[in-house]
């Protein structure tokens, strides 16, 4: 069977709003690297969108979920629990930012995380209010996409959206809008649009992902604690594809030493099954009812021993640090790039193995170069790349290697984008 066939096959039987990035069907693949059905092999600097932060089919991960289903594949947490959940949700807890007493619960999707997330703030101020930012992404549901912070292809045609959802920007120095501005736009919004006393949290990504891997500035993160705790509001840490070591810390807000109330946990906690948390605050954590949260799959027994694995995989192998490595060798490459090529890269930019290039036009930041950004994406499997776009107007190549990857196929995979960006940069 050939890749074509497959996306042919696809293509009748696959809603189109479920599109593929690539029409490369896999057959296995194993830590950085995947194979398709037609034998060719690719390296992956995708990850599964941050998910296999500890590579594909890590031996660890995989003999834990074998052991697993030979017990019991399903039972639902809330109805015959298991002690690998109290286990992961003990662990959860410990490496949490800050040292306040905390709690978990377990759901299935990152999406569903931060719909929890809402819920539980909502429960524990009485408030209805929640204030995201432009360029945020927190879901495709319909709650999570009027969080979102960006029209297409995630609103576009799907609204009316969930009431009570206020936008702010996020601070970005390359585009001119710093801490002050976002500052300044919320109490602007405690004007006009909705008192401080009626809103019940704010949510903000330390690093945007599909905004273009913007990280915000420790003192924005700061600042946001300090007007939380003014108010009264819930702070919410959307950590999804930032947590789990991808950012040199074991979650991105560790950076700014900032304790979230509420932190939503997905991608890359367990090792490409999946499973979802949230952890917050005992208190705040405890404000629903029982019977309040959860659902069917959450907490899965096989996505917990697959989590437990992980977090055994990431202290043994150092993989927080691996981030930090792998993060700087990416930087060196790409702004050795970028000095050949300046008026086509604006900025190279990483916290630790998230890693981003912006790609404009003739030099100027405020001309996005979406056509060279999308000629990369289109290209790359042909140069045995995976790589992924972001970005508010898709200029962004964003790199996610998993935190597993050899030095050699780093390397490898970075010369390869080399030879690609240079191809096309002087087509």
């Amino acid at each position: 069977m050939s890749n074509a066939d497959l996306q042919a096959r696809k293509v009748k039987a696959i809603a189109r709003g479920q599109g593929n990035a690539y029409p490369v069907y896999v057959e296995r693949a194993k830590n950085a690297e995947i194979w398709d059905v037609e034998g060719k092999r690719y390296i992956d600097f995708g990850t599964g969108i941050a998910v296999c932060n500890t590579g594909h089919s890590h031996p660890k991960v995989v003999e834990a979920v074998k052991a697993q289903l030979d017990n019991f594949s399903h039972t639902c947490v809330m109805v015959n629990p298991y002690e690998s959940a109290v286990e992961l949700a003990e662990k959860l807890t410990n490496i949490a930012p800050g040292d306040s007493d905390k709690k978990a619960i377990f759901v299935t999707t990152g999406a569903e995380a931060v719909e929890n997330c809402v819920k539980i703030a909502r429960a524990y101020t009485g408030r209805r209010g929640v204030i995201a930012f432009n360029g945020g992404f927190h879901g495709r549901t319909n709650l999570t996409m009027a969080l979102t912070g960006k029209i297409s292809p995630y609103k576009h045609q799907f609204g009316p959206f969930a009431g009570d959802i206020y936008h702010a920007p996020f601070p970005i120095a390359m585009h001119d809008i710093s801490v002050k501005d976002s500052l300044k736009a919320i109490e602007n919004l405690f004007k006009v649009d909705i008192a401080p006393c009626d809103v019940a949290a704010i949510i903000v990504e330390p690093v945007q992902g599909e905004g273009g891997f913007y990280a915000a500035p420790a003192e924005f993160l700061q600042a946001l604690r300090q007007l939380c705790d003014q108010h009264g509001i819930v702070l919410i840490m959307d950590e999804i594809q930032t947590g789990f070591g991808r950012t040199g810390k074991m979650f991105s807000c560790m950076h700014a030493e900032v304790e979230p109330d509420l932190i939503t946990m997905a991608k890359g906690i367990a090792g490409g099954f999946p499973l979802a948390a949230v952890v917050g605050k005992s208190e705040i954590m405890d404000a629903p009812l029982p019977g309040g949260l959860g659902g069917t799959y959450g907490g899965s027994p096989v996505g917990c021993v697959a989590a437990l694995a992980v977090l055994d995989v990431m202290a043994e192998e150092n993989l927080v640090q691996r981030a930090v490595q792998i993060g700087a060798t990416f930087n060196e490459q790409l702004t050795a790039l970028q000095q050949q090529y300046p008026q086509l890269i604006g900025e190279v930019r990483n916290q630790g193995a998230m890693i981003a290039m912006e790609l404009i036009v003739d030099g100027d930041p405020h001309q996005p170069n979406s056509a060279l950004t999308q000629a990369i994406i289109a290209q790359a499997a042909e140069h045995g790349l995976v790589l992924l776009a972001c970005g508010f107007y898709g200029n962004v190549i964003r790199f996610l290697p998993a935190l597993t990857i050899s030095d050699e196929v780093m390397l490898e995979g970075l010369q390869k984008f080399t030879q690609l960006f240079t191809q096309l940069a002087e087509a």
